[in-house]
């Protein structure tokens, strides 16, 4: 596993505060389990989590996905209108400008990565109530040879208290493997420092850890977070006409 990507978990940093000062008024849960977690605590696991999705992403100890259901005409068209809808809505962010005049803003700008997440805030605390197309968490994008960002596709987020026939009626199952990240052992609040820490050549903390359980999280005097963020999804809807690559969440193409 190699340097960045997605958001996918990103971006929780950008609009973890923001969502968590509208979250009584709107009863919606955070998409980051992240309770006591200091800001800068809040970057690093965000980084941790983009790292650990740099390449394949099979089911492991620290990462849950949707259960793949069997395909349908019914779910085909479904997808289909999805993919419509964003091509249709979105399109006019190819113009990374556009994109930022609308509310949208990188996340970790300066720093180098495979694929750059544009989060709207708005948007992401509007989408832990409802799934639109039109309006996702945050637009992706690439750069190319002479630095241009390039549009290749949007992340959803869902709150972790969906169930999976919820998810189904946001984007079929049987299209995408929604994803999750779960049993983290993670540094206590105030010491940063301690994210570097390895044992027997092995992160202590973090996606990259073997440490999956609150028993062994406590032997390192670590936190155990069962859940970090709530459901994501990557659909890659400007990167050509193959399902593989459009449904396929990014987790296996074109990381560094």
């Amino acid at each position: 596993m190699r340097a960045a990507v997605t958001c996918c978990c990103m971006v929780a940093t950008l609009v973890v505060s923001a969502i968590s000062a509208c979250q009584a008024r709107q009863d919606a849960q955070t998409p980051m389990q992240m309770a006591g977690m200091d800001s800068s605590d809040e970057q690093r696991a965000t980084i941790a989590a983009q790292d650990a999705m740099s390449g394949p992403t099979p089911e492991d100890l620290h990462m849950t996905l949707t259960p793949q259901r069997p395909p349908s005409a019914t779910d085909s068209t479904r997808a289909a209108r999805v993919l419509v809808t964003m091509r249709a809505a979105l399109s006019k962010y190819r113009d990374v400008a556009a994109a930022e005049a609308d509310g949208f803003r990188q996340f970790l700008p300066g720093v180098r990565q495979a694929t750059y997440h544009f989060t709207n805030r708005r948007w992401a605390i509007q989408e832990m109530l409802r799934f639109d197309p039109a309006k996702p968490t945050s637009l992706l994008y690439r750069q190319d040879s002479e630095g241009r960002f390039v549009l290749v596709g949007a992340m959803y987020a869902a709150p972790a208290r969906l169930s999976f026939d919820d998810l189904d009626r946001r984007i079929p199952l049987s299209v995408v493997r929604w994803h999750e990240h779960v049993h983290w052992c993670v540094p206590p609040v105030g010491h940063r420092e301690r994210w570097g820490e390895t044992r027997g050549g092995q992160p202590v903390f973090g996606p990259k850890s073997p440490i999956a359980t609150a028993e062994a999280c406590d032997v390192v005097g670590g936190r155990f977070l069962p859940r970090i963020f709530g459901w994501m999804v990557h659909v890659m809807a400007f990167e050509g006409d193959d399902p593989a690559v459009i449904w396929g969440g990014d987790h296996a193409h074109h990381h560094s």
